[in-house]
């Protein structure tokens, strides 16, 4: 059994806030400063003026976009927060978070259409082991019971959750908590502390029943409270304590702990609780395997780019000390040199001396680390502690810059969101000649083209990316193609007879050769391959030209005339008049879908999926995620760029899929006319 941390100062916490959205997060971290007097008041979100959610992007759009740092002081110990986006589009953000943290914040209210965001959240807290308190959000406002709600939101939960308070009630007004370890009455005053009072008679009964189920509880892994509680002996608060700090440390339970953070309310037994028992940096350092010794080991948490100061690497130290200009290495034997240690408040930063174990503190200036990189002070540097793996993008779109001028401008301003936001991905389109930006939603990509057009002043240009389209052919054709150019001294010559016929789809291309006699010099055919093959590049639809085999039959040369180019020539215009009449097809490529969505709204996701000329493979549970599906179809992927914005509005924003390429089927009609007309007007 664990000693209790209240007696005894333990180093520097760091707790990240998370929770589905809108579940009041933000709120929470701002009455939190307050209470430490971190800020002189807690404001509300609604005002713009709280130290989270401080980007112009996150106030336009009322709602958390990236992840914001906040130290404070709490009885004498220096505790910093994290408060983590909501939003499944901006999830990724957490993930370098969570694994330096120490525990997690989660943040609940009784609300079942959040239960799926909330389930998420728990299973990446079970996946990174992190340890968790769930504070259970506006419980002034909830209609059910505090147990019933316990009872609905622990299927989120793959331990048990393990209520600590329970609301204190007066003409059916929430007015206070009872907590049950202390057995203590507590009346709420907004933004202030709370009264300690008595608990009345007519709630003893309440009491002991609700903290006889939190000790049978946490006699499942104490032998000797379960002998007390048979032997209905009380057990010293003591030894209660020290379980409730060695079964949140173990993650075998989540407390539950209540409160109102609009009003400040359960603050200050929340921030108490993450005082005595949450796990420090030792621990971290220990669940991340960071070697032993004297090393000092700093885990990287998230990259800024600010306005003034250039890039800061907000980082957890794990072990060691840290002092500005300090030399450290990176797991490829690279070095970086801090220039400037900082603490952060949102986006106010206080330069630091130094820095230990267990601080959480911007880095100024490593310009060659990365977000979730490993730096030490061991020559050589160590392994990488965590792995960061963005899911697959499911939104996209085409940019550039309104103004030419711009691209170069645009190309590194993208460069520092992504270092912002490893789940940005950029690539080109050479097929189309387009810059491609994807991510994890149409929000998502909305606020980076803020952000370029805000904060990097580059006005920006977006469309839906280009379906690589292609085409092939249904019959085949015999066709000659002779080039002849005569303009003084040497002419040009070629001459050849190509056979075309299509290929079984996904068979690509193939070239032969049955040339007999040399009427077309050896030299020669690998000319006229490459004319074919640049034909290729765009057919008589306007697109690339897939699954056929062209034979080089016959041809004629000139001695003199005839040239590499004058073979190329040929062959392209062989192909030009053939394959025009070969009767040709557009193909549209086809996709594997696997959509991931709650079981309640699997109905509604089988519905839309014929609406975009999808077909329904199979759908079934979703292995080891009770309450979810997983639904596999075939879609054109033409139809699925904006299909991640109908699968979150049927699902309360948690659905998402993953999709890879099947194979191509023609498409004829409108459809085909549409295709083609746009890429004649992209031409």
């Amino acid at each position: 059994m664990g000693t209790r941390a209240g007696g005894r100062r333990t180093g520097p916490k760091c707790i990240a806030i998370v929770g589905p959205f809108a579940s009041g997060k933000t709120t929470l971290l701002e009455a939190i400063l307050a209470r430490t007097g971190a800020i002189p008041r807690q404001n509300p979100v609604s005002s713009g003026n709280t130290v989270s959610d401080h980007s112009p992007e996150a106030r336009a759009h009322a709602m958390s976009v990236e992840a914001t740092f906040a130290t404070t002081e709490f009885m004498g110990e220096q505790l910093t927060f994290v408060d983590c986006p909501g939003s499944i589009e901006f999830s990724f953000e957490a993930e370098p978070v969570l694994a330096a943290c120490d525990a997690a914040v989660v943040v609940a209210e009784a609300d079942e259409k959040k239960i799926p965001a909330l389930q998420l959240i728990m299973r990446k807290l079970d996946d990174l082991g992190v340890p968790r308190i769930l504070f259970l959000n506006k419980v002034d406002k909830a209609i059910s019971g505090v147990r019933d709600t316990l009872k609905m939101l622990q299927p989120t939960s793959s331990v048990p959750l393990l209520l600590r308070q329970i609301p204190l009630r007066k003409d059916g007004v929430v007015i206070g908590s009872i907590d049950l370890a202390l057995e203590r009455a507590y009346i709420y005053r907004e933004y202030a502390e709370s009264e300690v009072a008595q608990i009345p008679d007519d709630e003893k009964a309440r009491e002991l029943e609700a903290r006889f189920s939190m000790l049978e509880t946490l006699a499942d892994h104490d032998d000797q409270l379960m002998e007390q509680l048979l032997e209905e002996i009380e057990p010293p608060k003591d030894a209660i304590f020290d379980d409730l700090a060695a079964d949140l440390r173990a993650g075998t339970v989540t407390p539950v702990l209540i409160g109102t953070a609009e009003k400040g309310n359960g603050v200050l037994r929340l921030l108490k609780t993450i005082r005595h028992d949450a796990p420090d940096a030792e621990a971290t350092r220990k669940r991340l395997g960071a070697p032993d010794g004297n090393a000092t080991v700093v885990q990287v948490m998230k990259t800024i780019h600010t306005a003034h100061g250039g890039k800061l690497s907000v980082s957890r130290i794990l072990s060691g000390q840290l002092a500005d200009a300090s030399e450290l290495f990176l797991s490829n034997g690279e070095t970086a040199k801090v220039s400037g240690i900082y603490r952060m408040l949102g986006k106010d930063q206080s330069k630091l001396t130094a820095a230990g174990a267990g601080d959480t503190v911007a880095l100024g200036k490593l310009d060659n680390v990365k977000t979730g990189q490993t730096l030490s002070s061991a020559k050589g540097g160590i392994k990488p502690l965590v792995t960061l793996a963005p899911p697959q993008p499911v939104f996209a779109f085409a940019l550039r810059p309104k103004e030419r001028k711009d691209e170069v401008k645009m190309s590194a301003a993208i460069h520092r969101l992504a270092e912002e936001d490893p789940s940005l991905n950029l690539h080109h389109n050479q097929d189309a000649a387009e810059t491609v930006l994807s991510g994890h939603g149409e929000m998502h990509l909305r606020v980076v083209r803020e952000r370029l057009e805000g904060k990097n002043q580059i006005p920006v240009e977006g469309h839906a990316p280009a379906v690589p389209y292609r085409e092939t052919i249904r019959k085949s054709v015999q066709q000659r193609g002779r080039h002849k150019k005569q303009s003084g001294g040497h002419g040009q010559f070629g001459d050849v007879v190509i056979e075309i016929k299509p290929l079984p789809r996904g068979s690509g291309f193939q070239f032969t050769d049955t040339i007999t006699g040399g009427v077309v010099p050896k030299t020669y055919i690998q000319s006229v391959e490459t004319g074919v093959r640049d034909y290729l590049k765009s057919g008589p639809l306007g697109f690339p030209v897939v699954d056929v085999a062209v034979n080089l039959s016959d041809g004629s040369y000139h001695s003199v005339d005839s040239s590499d180019m004058a073979f190329q020539m040929a062959a392209k215009l062989a192909m030009k008049e053939g394959m025009a009449a070969c009767s040709p097809v557009l193909l549209e490529p086809i996709m594997k879908v696997e959509i991931v969505t709650p079981s309640d709204a699997t109905s509604k996701i089988i519905a839309l999926i014929p609406q975009r000329r999808g077909q329904i493979l199979r759908y079934d549970a979703r292995p080891g995620w009770p309450g979810w599906d997983v639904v596999e179809a075939t879609m054109p992927q033409a139809e699925i760029g904006d299909l991640i914005i109908e699968l979150r509005s049927a699902t309360a924003g948690v659905a998402t899929y993953r999709c890879a390429f099947d194979h191509m089927a023609e498409l004829t009609g409108r459809l085909a006319d549409e295709a083609m007309n746009a890429n004649h007007k992209a031409a």
